[in-house]
């Protein structure tokens, strides 16, 4: 369900951004909107409340692939008690990060939709999150001959991309272990886990 109070939300957040600045040692700041301005303009994120992170330690927040940035969401999200679903309405970027990352998401996919196309063999993605997978999800919706599906379960779950009509890819395989000899033949033993206002609580606030 959507965000019923984005003044409280948008509160929140800004709250939490505070403490980490002060608890943290971080130089972080931040904007914070929700409602129809922080809505995606490209239609790729279902986004409700956009935080924009700037700053002197602003480029910590996205290395590592966006590793920081991803986790201020998550916990952002557990703090607003948002459904593991709706993730997705709130949403941190820094320095154009993810507008960046969409463009190389949509070159990555534009040269897997090529090969299959060209294989009529399916192509899987490196695992990535869910947002990530989202975004190809509504890539590959625009190519009418393909069809996606996320395959793999936790850090493994990932998406693969075929013709359409064409059997899906299956699900990978995990293995047990053999009762006590340990045998981990037939496979790797590891397996794997199976009309909106915008909110600015103090502007750019900072330490």
């Amino acid at each position: 369900m959507p965000i019923a109070d984005y003044q409280q939300a948008a509160q929140t957040i800004a709250d939490f951004l505070s403490s980490i600045n002060q608890l943290g040692g971080l130089r972080l700041k931040y904007r914070i909107t929700a409602g129809e301005g922080a809505r995606d303009p490209d239609g790729l994120e279902a986004r409700e409340i956009y935080v924009e992170l700037a700053g002197p330690d602003a480029p910590l927040v996205t290395q590592h692939n966006g590793e920081l940035l991803r986790a201020f969401e998550a916990v952002v999200a557990q703090i607003l008690r948002l459904d593991p679903r709706e993730h997705d309405l709130v949403s941190f970027d820094s320095g154009n990060f993810k507008a960046l990352r969409v463009g190389e998401l949509k070159l990555s996919a534009e040269t897997a939709a090529e090969q299959v196309r060209k294989t009529s063999l399916p192509f899987s993605f490196p695992p990535m999150n869910s947002r990530e997978r989202r975004l190809l999800h509504m890539v590959f919706k625009e190519m009418e001959d393909l069809e996606t599906a996320s395959n793999g379960e936790g850090r493994d779950r990932h998406l693969a991309v075929y013709i359409k009509g064409q059997a899906p890819p299956p699900e990978p395989r995990t293995f047990a272990p053999r009762g006590d000899r340990g045998s981990d033949r037939g496979g790797d033993r590891r397996g794997g886990d199976r009309g909106g206002r915008d909110r600015r609580p103090g502007g750019f606030g900072h330490r």
